[in-house]
């Protein structure tokens, strides 16, 4: 929660926030050599070859389909391409970056001028994207303890050279919400096209933020802090948030803020300085003279904008529009792709299915079932589509009860039977027959005479306790609205 600082901060200073984020593609093969880009538990250093290792005379070569992951980028953000991009050496001298240089894009960009909308607690959203491109991503450094105390800094390779995109958004962020929301969406949008698989766990996605203060009525930007080494969507909030406090406080001091790299610890929840903040002019970016500026043919353009699926915005809005559905199942759905697939192919299976209750089916017990599932470490259930569009008809026909197809839906997770077939295992039919509940609400009045007096006294509660009562000695299988009936019209309707 807030702090009371953190709230007289926004009183008096206005935050200006910019997110750059890294995504590593999914293609098979790194970005300028055919190194296999499926080196994760891997040995050190052994998906290598010359090209990645920046080795003397070793020349790169596009990958195609990196591009086009790119380019799908672009038109799924209604990006501006150009006729012809160019490669751009990106120098400076790191012990993860073998040849001294990265290539990288820099003012012909494969994406630029796109935009983005999110939902936040204040509505609606819309955020500029600068740019998308393309580069080579660097190996990776392993920090560990070393003989007599030291500490042993180590390289493994197997990442240099996989293809990474950069997609950077204009300042105009404003709250640590807007931005998170902004990550969630832009991973939602890269997993549904295919472009990566986007798993901020695994380094494939990695956030950071640049944020700087103004005061409130001013134009002028504040000095920006680059803040890194945010794992999850849950930190890229709290990193912003702490940054903004930390900046208000030192200028609030008579203190300038100096521009740098600071990294974000979970444990301790606050930024730490890294480095300087360099400027691009400190990374003498020139022209890659080892690649030709790469042209993009209108058709190949067009066929991949012919080839992207239902975009997410599109596909809540259709949820929502055309089916009825709350924003909140809609949102739900469209965020887990399994959801989504079993919500559409069980409304394919009948059509005259209502989609809210279909989509309850989904958002509340497959996804509690598949979610305890995974926490056990089992593999994941299996729902049957036709199956579950069945067990929604048969809820809705009343020939069995929620709780009972509740039950029934577990077991077909778990043994994959036919639902008709679990249902008559268990002899789940629901009792709605009036002579046969009569009798068992008989009973249960004269086993609770406490609660069927309440119910006479008009203690709107009780009767849920004997309906209750009803339920549990028929297995859940009575019919609850019919036993409610019941037990008014015996006790009077007092309830």
């Amino acid at each position: 929660m807030p702090s009371v600082a953190f709230a007289a901060a926004l009183d008096r200073y206005e935050p200006v926030i910019g997110i750059e984020v890294h995504c590593q593609l999914r293609t098979a093969s790194k970005m300028f050599c055919g190194c296999s880009t499926a080196y994760d538990g891997a040995a050190p250093n052994s998906h290598t070859c010359p090209v990645c290792l920046g080795l003397p005379g070793a020349l790169p070569v596009i990958n195609r389909r990196a591009v086009e992951l790119v380019l799908a980028t672009g038109v799924a953000i209604e990006a501006r391409t150009p006729d012809a991009t160019r490669w751009d050496r990106k120098n400076y001298f790191y012990p993860d970056l073998p040849k001294g240089y990265q290539i990288s894009q820099y003012d012909l960009p494969l994406a630029a001028l796109g935009t983005m909308t999110v939902d936040t607690s204040d509505g609606p959203f819309t955020i500029r994207i600068t740019r998308a491109h393309l580069e080579e991503d660097t190996a990776k450094l392993v920090h560990a303890p070393g003989p007599g105390g030291k500490r042993l800094s180590l390289v493994d390779f197997n990442r240099s050279g996989a293809p990474l995109m950069e997609v950077v958004t204009e300042p105009d962020i404003r709250t640590a919400e807007q931005a998170r929301r902004y990550a969630e969406e832009l991973q939602l949008l890269l997993r549904s096209i295919g472009a990566s698989d986007a798993d901020m766990d695994r380094g494939q996605m990695r956030v950071e933020a640049n944020v700087s203060l103004r005061l409130r009525g001013t134009e002028a930007f504040g000095t920006r802090v680059e803040v890194k080494n945010m794992n999850s969507f849950k930190s890229v909030e709290r990193a912003i948030n702490f940054e903004i406090e930390r900046q208000a406080a030192l200028l609030d001091g008579g203190r300038e803020v100096v521009q740098e790299t600071r990294g974000w610890s979970d444990e301790r929840g606050e930024t730490y300085r890294m480095r300087v903040k360099e400027s691009s002019d400190d990374y003498r970016y020139f022209p890659e003279p080892d690649l030709p500026p790469l042209r993009v043919d209108p058709a190949w353009l067009a066929s991949i904008r012919e080839g992207l699926p239902e975009l997410p915005a599109a596909r809540r809005a259709r949820y929502r529009d055309a089916l009825g559905l709350a924003a909140y199942d809609a949102s739900v759905l469209v965020a887990d792709p399994d959801a989504s697939r079993l919500f559409e192919a069980t409304l394919a299976a009948d059509a005259d299915l209502d989609a809210t209750v279909v989509a309850h089916w989904v958002t509340g017990e497959y996804l509690k079932l598949r979610n305890a599932a995974a926490a056990g470490a089992g593999a994941a259930p299996t729902a049957d589509p036709g199956q579950l569009a069945a067990l929604v008809r048969l809820v809705a026909a009343g020939a069995i009860s929620r709780g009972n197809a509740k039950e029934v839906f577990e077991e077909h997770l778990a043994s994959g039977a036919p639902a008709e077939a679990i249902v008559a295992a268990r002899g789940f039919r629901q009792i709605s027959d009036a002579g046969t509940l009569g009798a068992i609400v008989d009973a249960v009045i004269a086993a609770n005479p406490a609660a069927a007096a309440d119910v006479r006294a008009g203690k709107v509660a009780a009767i849920g306790f004997l309906v209750g009562a009803v339920m549990k000695e028929t297995r859940g299988q009575a019919n609850a609205a019919a036993a409610q009936a019941a037990l008014r019209e015996r006790l009077g309707g007092a309830a």
